[in-house]
């Protein structure tokens, strides 16, 4: 039987506020995009020029770049103190394809895979559509919504695999990197594979330190993509770091699906290694961004969210206003024009009372976005305490 997978309801939001746009619905207030998990810049300039060239001098084909692979592979010894041969850098059309080819590589069909809740919408429904199970940890407030070596520990039986992401999404926080070392001793232990989503490495806060789970587990598989640090997410450039006894299933998986990247992304992804100035530039509007909402949301009765360590994101707690965060997420598009996520794509079981934010946007439009915000939620407060 087909497998039956549930939507992403963040399309929904992201599909009705491109509607209040173009159908002018209100004119003079633009939609504030912040329902989705991607940079409002766009690729550096370096990557844009590096295009353009390759637009008007190469006919383009299927190709992979080893450029591009060493580049990644060098990447590693430098931010992370690890030796990735460029040999187990496999590139993809993106994280996504990234993630079905890794769940298809390591997993067969019936297999039970483990994944933090709240937790990215895809890692369910990715496993579901490749027929296997996913197996849910509660991490709340106390586990800092973060899976935890003694979870793992706990689990009986064992699953097969793990989902780990550090930063979050969608809620931001990291693991420390002792207790990624505790959960890697764990699933050797265990017999748990491993596939750790990276994406959001070289976005963090504070000095909180977002560490490879290649520094503690060698054997893991690796997902990582352009779209956030380098903020190229229309490119679809991304990749995958495997062991070398799977490089070949790896480049099998690739080939037969999806062929190569786009050829015109790997030119660009290379040359966006070179523009550090600028993309350093986006974390620190970012980190802007993130202190401004820190100290607004509690004005806006939003007191509850998940420690926002890295990535671009609140996760707040909105059970106080409502038991469905889909309608709230939508009368607060349709009433301010600020574009927000449901708590339902990434908790089916507690996410009705939560929503994510994300803050990928110009400072601006965060303080924008604050200032319609203010009274709308004052106005929602005022009406659960007449109904109380």
């Amino acid at each position: 039987m087909t497998a039956q997978i549930e939507p992403f309801h963040a399309i929904a939001i992201s599909t009705l506020a491109h509607r209040i746009t173009a159908e002018g619905l209100h004119p003079g207030r633009p939609v504030i995009h912040m329902e989705f998990g991607q940079p409002s810049t766009g690729a550096p300039a370096a990557a844009i020029a590096k295009a353009q060239d390759v637009l008007a001098t190469d006919p383009m084909g299927y190709w992979e770049s080893q450029p591009l692979k060493a580049r990644i592979a060098q990447s590693y010894a430098q931010s992370c103190g690890v030796t990735v041969d460029a040999g187990q850098v496999v590139l993809t059309c993106g994280a996504s394809p990234a993630l079905v080819m890794a769940l298809s590589l390591r997993f067969a069909p019936g297999a039970r895979v483990a994944l933090a809740r709240p937790g990215y919408v895809a890692y369910r429904n990715t496993l579901r559509a490749l027929h296997m199970e996913p197996v849910e940890i509660e991490c709340g407030a106390a586990e800092r919504y973060n899976v935890t070596a003694a979870a793992l520990a706990a689990m009986e039986p064992a699953p097969d695999g793990l989902i780990l992401a550090s930063p979050a999404n969608p809620t931001g926080t990291v693991i420390t990197p002792d207790e990624l070392a505790a959960i890697a001793a764990v699933c050797r232990a265990r017999g748990i594979h491993i596939i750790s989503d990276e994406i959001y490495h070289g976005l963090t806060y504070d000095g909180a330190e977002a560490r490879s789970i290649l520094a503690f587990d060698p054997d893991a598989v690796v997902v990582n993509s352009f779209s956030k640090y380098f903020s190229m997410a229309g490119w679809r450039l991304g990749w995958l770091v495997v062991p070398a006894d799977q490089v070949a299933q790896a480049r099998a998986r690739m080939g037969n699906l999806f062929l190569t990247p786009p050829v015109l992304s790997q030119h660009a992804g290379l040359a966006a290694f070179d523009c550090t100035d600028e993309l350093e530039g986006h974390v620190a509007t970012y980190a802007r961004n993130r202190a401004i909402l820190l100290d607004a949301l509690p004005l806006l009765g939003l007191a509850r969210i998940a420690p926002p360590d890295g990535a671009f994101y609140i996760w707040a707690d909105i059970g106080h206003l409502t038991q469905d965060s889909m309608a709230f997420c939508l009368r607060l598009l349709e009433d301010t024009g600020v574009a927000t996520a449901p708590g339902i794509d990434f908790d089916p079981v507690e996410g009705h009372r939560f929503m994510r934010i994300s803050f990928a946007v110009s400072t601006p439009r965060v303080e924008e976005a604050i200032a319609r915000m203010k009274p709308w939620f004052a106005a929602r407060a005022a009406e659960v305490a007449e109904v109380v």
